[in-house]
């Protein structure tokens, strides 16, 4: 089992800029095996993925209304995986959550498939909120 911890929300405003972070941490875990991703849900939409990355592959994924905007990165040493959130928008205020999944698939094939195939450890989520 693998444990995240997720942080770095908060209150921004539009055009600005976030650090999410996520601790990830298990008896085993190593990042070679595991797609690492973040995933949203807004109130009243369904949970999306909006980035992951695997090492196995040194692949990533990014949905399409993030791309050009967020950035994913990996901290192996501190088994971290950050997501820089810049020029922010009041659309992408939700709840995000770090989660991981043990494949040798990489991200950019996983990712997409996440919603029907499922993630196998979440964190909690940090807040997000994008004022206009």
């Amino acid at each position: 089992e693998v444990q995240l911890q997720a942080s770095g929300g908060g209150l921004v405003q539009t055009g600005g800029s976030l650090r999410l972070s996520c601790i990830v941490s298990g008896s085993g875990f190593a990042f070679d095996d595991y797609v690492i991703g973040w995933f949203r849900q807004a109130p009243g939409k369904e949970r999306e993925a909006v980035s992951c990355a695997s090492r196995s592959d040194r692949s990533t994924y990014y949905t399409d209304s993030v791309k050009g905007r967020f950035t994913i990165s990996s901290d192996y040493a501190r088994n971290t995986v950050h997501l820089q959130m810049n020029s922010l928008r009041p659309d992408d205020t939700a709840v995000y959550y770090c989660a991981a999944k043990l494949t040798r698939c990489g991200s950019k094939w996983y990712c997409p498939r996440a919603h029907s195939l499922g993630m196998s450890d979440w964190g909690k989520g940090t807040q997000v909120t994008v004022s206009s």
